[in-house]
C-alpha cells in the first residue's frame, strides 16, 4: 500500500492571511508519516456485509467528549488554517462538512 499527499501554492488563502508563506526556495519538499495507523477494508466486502460504506461506518459515528476534547487541543496547538472559517474563500457559503 502506498500513501500519496500533495502541495499546492495556496499564499492567496491558505496562509493565515499572508502571514506564513512558504519558502518555494527550499523546493523539492519532502514529508513523511511517522506511526501512520491503517484500519484496512477489504474491497470485497459489501455494503450489505459491512464493508467501508456500511451504515455504521466511521463517517456516520460521533465522538466522545474524551475525543472532542483531544481533537480541540490538537486544532489549538497544531492547526495553522481552517476552511471552514474561510468566509473569502466561500461568498456563497462554506462546504457541507463545515456545517
Amino acid at each position: 500500500m502506498r500513501l500519496y499527499s500533495s502541495l499546492w501554492n495556496a499564499d492567496d488563502w491558505a496562509t493565515r492571511g499572508g502571514l506564513v508563506k512558504a519558502d518555494w526556495s527550499k523546493a523539492p519538499f519532502t514529508a513523511y508519516y511517522r506511526n501512520f495507523q491503517v484500519t484496512p477494508v477489504s474491497s470485497s466486502r459489501s455494503r450489505s456485509s459491512g464493508g467501508a460504506f456500511a451504515s455504521g461506518d466511521w463517517q456516520s459515528n460521533a465522538l466522545d467528549a474524551n475525543s472532542r476534547r483531544r481533537l480541540r487541543w490538537v486544532q489549538r496547538n497544531f492547526m495553522i488554517y481552517n476552511y471552514c472559517t474561510d468566509l473569502k474563500r466561500f461568498p456563497q457559503g462554506l462546504p457541507t462538512e463545515c456545517k
